[in-house]
């Protein structure tokens, strides 16, 4: 009882070794690609199919706010990265997305249906 105690005062001091101590930064450190799955993840966004454009490799998303590009809420049409991405979908479809801007034009990188 009285380890533990001391454990906890130490640890609460910041004086336990180094080895007793980690951090989530030291987690994805030693397990970097759940910390870029985890990253990806959290930076999709929640959108839904409104218009297909095969032809030209666009698609129309009505989405929640674009986290990584600082833009709010809207409707909008998108480039996608790869044309078979919109194979996978069809209109009505809930999706969750990345967007990068690229050249000048938003990209859709990624897109998934949800779930």
């Amino acid at each position: 009882m009285k380890k533990l105690i001391l454990a906890a005062l130490l640890g609460a001091a910041g004086i336990l070794p180094a080895a007793a101590q980690t951090s989530d930064a030291d987690h994805a450190a030693h397990h970097p690609a759940a910390a870029a799955s985890a990253a990806a993840a959290a930076d999709l966004t929640d959108g839904e199919v409104r218009r297909i454009d095969k032809p030209n490799g666009k698609v129309t998303l009505k989405h929640g706010e674009i986290k990584n590009l600082d833009m709010p809420g809207m409707t909008m049409v998108f480039q996608v990265k790869d044309a078979a991405m919109l194979d996978a979908v069809k209109v009505g479809d809930k999706v969750r997305f990345h967007v990068e801007k690229q050249g000048g034009a938003f990209v859709v990188t990624q897109m998934q249906t949800a779930q």
